[in-house]
């Protein structure tokens, strides 16, 4: 995937989804990081080679016959009921301004976590094989052999999760195995891609809850990472389909917990995505405010 920001320097997970965009506070500052941070840079292959504009300047309050898709998929029973309200309320303001609402469908949704808990622990389990202690990273001390210089480092210097993704990640690829995941992923990955392409041709953006819950405490569904996979559905597909997507808050729930709205765009069409974002920001009539402590 070619993108605007250069890897140069990021550790890699997973080579054909890692992407890297800024925190900021507001969107006019993401839009000042982004002229920084876009460009082509000679030491990473994959960032794109190609003009970057002065993201500033898409700061406009306007969205007037501007083409909002809303997938039907993304707003099932799944979706909790306050974060949907949140949403659909964002939707409404953008709607004030003169934005058309369309219905679009990503009939591959479903298949978006499977798909991506392959392929980025696939990518992971060769990325991270460098960590070995020898060359790179944590080295454990005390070792007496190359076993165990590789066994201890390993175990020491990864977390439970970052283990499991290896595990998962080298069995997928292991002979036997690469046809049935692996390859039948990616293939699937083409048809998300696509869905996203066609998508497009009815819209200008893509807007999706950014989670399907508010959200969780820190730990609390480590006891079951599946659940907790199960919290990237609405996020995933923009580094599966390689487009541009922009996170912001829109709310918070009664508990006092923000709430995300999701913008996704074009492949460079980064200015539409700050467009909206910005007149949403602008129009909304209220601040956040800050998130409740959960105890």
């Amino acid at each position: 995937t070619y993108g605007r920001i250069s890897r140069y320097g990021l550790v890699a997970f997973a080579s054909s989804l890692d992407q890297i965009g800024p925190f900021t506070k507001d969107v006019e500052d993401t839009a000042i990081a982004l002229n920084v941070m876009c460009g082509r840079d000679p030491r990473d292959s994959t960032s794109a080679d190609i003009p970057v504009p002065d993201f500033t300047k898409a700061l406009k309050t306007d969205v007037k016959g501007l083409r909002i898709g809303l997938p039907k998929e993304y707003f099932t029973d799944a979706l909790n009921a306050e974060m949907r309200e949140k949403i659909m309320a964002a939707v409404g303001v953008l709607e004030k301004e003169g934005a058309k609402v369309v219905e679009v469908s990503l009939p591959h949704t479903d298949y978006a976590i499977a798909v991506y808990y392959i392929i980025c622990t696939a990518e992971a389990s060769a990325n991270l094989a460098r960590f070995d202690g020898v060359r790179y990273g944590y080295r454990a001390p005390g070792v007496t052999s190359t076993q165990e210089l590789y066994t201890r480092t390993k175990t020491d210097g990864y977390g439970p999760e970052v283990r499991r993704r290896i595990m998962l990640g080298t069995y997928v690829l292991s002979s036997g195995y690469y046809d049935a995941y692996y390859l039948k992923a990616q293939k699937v990955r083409s048809l998300i891609r696509r869905d996203f392409t066609e998508a497009f041709e009815k819209c200008d953006v893509v807007l999706t809850p950014t989670s399907p819950t508010p959200a969780f405490k820190i730990g609390e569904k480590a006891a079951n990472p599946l659940e907790m996979y199960l919290s990237d559905i609405y996020t995933i597909s923009v580094n599966l389909a390689g487009i541009p997507g922009l996170s912001m808050p829109c709310g918070l729930t009664a508990s006092g917990l923000p709430a995300g709205l999701q913008i996704m765009a074009k492949p460079f069409d980064e200015e539409t995505i700050l467009r909206v974002a910005y007149t949403y920001e602008q129009k909304r009539g209220f601040t956040m405010g800050t998130p409740t402590a959960v105890k």
